[in-house]
């Protein structure tokens, strides 16, 4: 077996001191030629170094390496947030290892010690069960789409983009204005917010999985109810909602109105498109990876929303 390729061998192919080759590597601390640059990075390709990331670590101090946990990875929203992410932390010279808790408080527990054992600079977790328990371990953590004591978030402003949603269907002339949700929250009260504005009493309300097979069956379960238009509070719930209404005969939007909240592709793509509150994922990734690189984590912060406009609630 030939031996590895070591910095030696790329100074000498590319005519420079290791120092040199180092600072290229590491992107610092000193400068380097455009010229000198090019050498090295073409005698890295030619001869296939491989930079040892474990002695790298050792002596800065940091793998470069974040922890990422969302709660479902097949969940398009945290699967973008995700990719994000990954690009944002790429461009700081940082690297991601995700994984998923499924929604399993426990498995979280054990995903986030496990990360720690791997030496993370980070952490991102994203709709966290319960605050995480670091075990003395001193990282920064950030939770996305989540309010924890004591712990830096990034987030959207649900109650506003909630609110605007259904002022929107208000528009439409919709008085009956159903509401699809996974547990009580600022989606919650920004439905509510809207209708009191308007001097309405509440629509009908069904609480499910933030999935399509709760959609589904939360459509079902709305049919009896007639409500005029549905405020999904994502996605997955809405595209169930769609196929629950397909199915009893009606329409959409001419008979049941349908809004909601995420804004991923797979609502573009379904039919009829849904007329969405699209969270600005890749703004709240690049605070994310901001905050976990600078070491600034703090107060929450939270983005506004932008409403999408398709066929789906009738425009």
């Amino acid at each position: 077996m030939p031996s590895p390729v070591t910095r030696n061998d790329v100074a000498r192919y590319a005519g420079v001191s290791t120092a040199v080759v180092s600072y290229v590597v590491n992107d610092g601390p000193r400068a380097v030629s455009p010229q000198a640059r090019e050498r090295v990075l073409e005698a890295i390709r030619v001869l296939g170094y491989r930079p040892n990331a474990t002695a790298r670590a050792l002596r800065t101090g940091s793998t470069q390496t974040f922890g990422l946990i969302t709660p479902d990875g097949g969940n398009p929203l945290f699967a973008e947030l995700a990719k994000a992410i990954d690009k944002a932390a790429a461009e700081r010279g940082y690297v991601v290892l995700q994984t998923s808790a499924d929604g399993d408080p426990e498995t979280e527990r054990t995903k986030v010690a496990q990360l720690l054992a791997r030496q993370v600079s980070g952490l991102v977790l994203v709709t966290p069960a319960e605050a995480p328990d670091l075990g003395g371990a001193d990282v920064p953590v950030v939770v996305v789409n989540r309010l924890l004591p004591g712990v830096s978030s990034v987030r959207p402003r649900y109650r506003e983009g909630a609110r605007r949603a259904v002022e929107h269907l208000l528009w439409h002339g919709h008085t009956r204005i159903a509401l699809v949700i996974g547990g009580r929250g600022e989606r919650e009260r920004g439905w509510r917010d809207a209708l009191r504005a308007a001097g309405l009493e509440d629509g009908p309300v069904v609480r499910v999985a933030f999935s399509r097979e709760g959609g589904y069956a939360a459509g079902q379960e709305l049919i009896a109810q007639r409500p005029t238009a549905v405020f999904a509070s994502s996605d997955l719930q809405a595209i169930g909602v769609l196929r629950a209404v397909r199915e009893a005969g009606l329409r959409v939007p001419e008979d049941v109105a349908v809004v909601a909240f995420d804004g991923t592709a797979e609502a573009e793509y379904c039919w009829p498109p849904l007329t969405v509150v699209r969270q600005p994922v890749e703004r709240m990734a690049a605070e994310v990876v901001r905050q976990l690189v600078e070491g600034t984590v703090g107060r929450p912060t939270a983005y506004p929303t932008e409403l999408i406009i398709r066929k789906s609630c009738g425009c």
